[in-house]
């Protein structure tokens, strides 16, 4: 029938359903359809709570119920001693909550990665279906090769491959990136999470079951991250959700507006760490968190992009985007539109990170080190204008304090150069 609403009632009209039951929806658009329609029904009606995170809806926002800025850590180390996840008795094992400092490197030119696992679905008559119906779509797909798992056997077999293959080393090298390996050591099961083939609670430990028994192989820090992952970071995004919709969906605190540049959907820019993870989630559907957050993220951040347009396009390239965790991680973390409320500072970066963490300034068309000038690197000088354009709103942050006082310091000429180069690149963004 095409409506959410009409087949729902053909199902009650047609079995004579006499109490109207469902699952909490995680999403705020769904949950208010599903409260609207149930007052229109003539039948008692009840709501389920979900069996698929550690945590109630509101768990997050009674625990900073004295209006404290909600901080992850303290949110993450409540749930490891309330779930006794890696603790110690009231210790946390090894000593230390978080070991997110280990876990920062670079990928060793040195160190193989294993073939990662892929299924070969054959979704050929859903694809025909869509082109059938015209709905204008993005991206690549091999219909007859489908790589993702469909059902929670295949779900569980790819988070075993992860723990034997891939966990001794998620943690070092979580933040890092390679041309050669879009995955890295990362788990891609956020897919299967996200729609419920299985539970954070049995992948947790299951993990921590897997590094209990190889714990002579595998260190602690990268059980630990992998944990923080699960059930810290996701977790509490779902919460700051729950806490702050639906008006944490219309937050633009730079108040930028500019449109998606034109290679959001093409990957044609010479800009290659951009052009790498553009082409990745065009083909693949997937991302890994410093790709979404450090590049995609960060350049939208940079250009004034508006929140509305990095909303969309993260919602509708990756496979695992639901909008309870896209919109928190998009309009929270990485484009700072909430002010403050997901991260302490804006993620935004200079070339100089980028090729910190990754190989892709090597073979670039632009100059990783330059901030202005024939083929500067338009990260540096879209870096230092954010900040000088931003300063009436950035000043008074303590994570940013570093960053004005080498402002401050600069030559008002080198501002001025930096300040031509990085208008100009705004001027042609759809050709850089």
């Amino acid at each position: 029938k095409h409506s959410f609403e009409e087949n729902i009632i053909h199902l009650i009209e047609s079995h004579s359903v006499s109490l109207f039951e469902y699952q909490e929806p995680d999403e705020y658009r769904l949950d208010a359809q599903f409260k609207k329609f149930c007052r229109k029904l003539s039948i008692p009606s009840q709501m389920y709570t979900s069996e698929h995170f550690y945590t109630g809806r509101y768990e997050l926002r009674d625990f900073f119920s004295d209006n404290k800025k909600p901080i992850m850590e303290n949110f993450y180390r409540n749930m490891r001693q309330k779930h006794q996840v890696l603790m110690d008795n009231e210790k946390p094992v090894g000593n230390k909550w978080n070991f997110d400092k280990s876990n920062r490197k670079r990928l060793d030119k040195n160190i193989s990665i294993p073939e990662p696992l892929k299924f070969k679905h054959d979704v050929t008559e859903i694809h025909q279906m869509i082109l059938k119906a015209g709905i204008q779509t993005i991206g690549a797909i091999d219909p007859v090769n489908f790589p993702w798992p469909l059902n929670r056997k295949e779900a569980l077999g790819m988070l075993d491959d992860f723990l034997k293959k891939y966990l001794s080393r998620f943690g070092t090298f979580q933040d890092a990136m390679d041309t050669n390996y879009p995955f890295v050591f990362h788990s891609r099961i956020s897919f299967a999470l996200n729609t419920k083939m299985i539970s954070p609670r049995e992948v947790v430990e299951l993990a921590v079951k897997h590094w209990s028994q190889k714990s002579d192989e595998i260190s602690i820090a990268q059980i630990e991250g992998f944990v923080r992952q699960i059930l810290g970071w996701r977790e509490y995004m779902r919460g700051i959700y729950w806490r702050n919709m639906p008006e944490f969906a219309k937050m633009n605190y730079f108040e930028h507006s500019q449109k998606l540049p034109e290679f959001y959907w093409t990957a044609k820019t010479k800009m290659n760490c951009m052009s790498h993870a553009i082409r990745q989630s065009l083909e693949l559907s997937y991302a890994h968190h410093i790709q979404r957050l450090m590049l995609t993220g960060n350049f939208g951040l940079l250009t004034g992009v508006h929140p509305d347009e990095m909303d969309k396009w993260y919602l509708g390239i990756y496979i695992d985007a639901l909008e309870w965790v896209e919109i928190t991680n998009t309009r929270g973390m990485s484009q700072f539109a909430d002010g403050g409320i997901v991260g302490t500072k804006p993620y935004v970066s200079s070339a100089n990170y980028i090729n910190k963490m990754s190989n892709y300034c090597k073979d670039c068309h632009y100059d990783m080190k330059k901030r202005y000038g024939d083929k500067a690197c338009p990260f540096n000088s879209l870096y230092w204008r954010f900040y000088i354009k931003h300063e009436h709103l950035l000043r008074d942050n303590i994570r940013a304090a570093m960053v004005y006082n080498l402002i401050k310091k600069m030559d008002p000429e080198e501002r001025l150069k930096i300040k031509k180069q990085a208008d100009k690149y705004l001027d042609e963004i759809d050709i850089l």
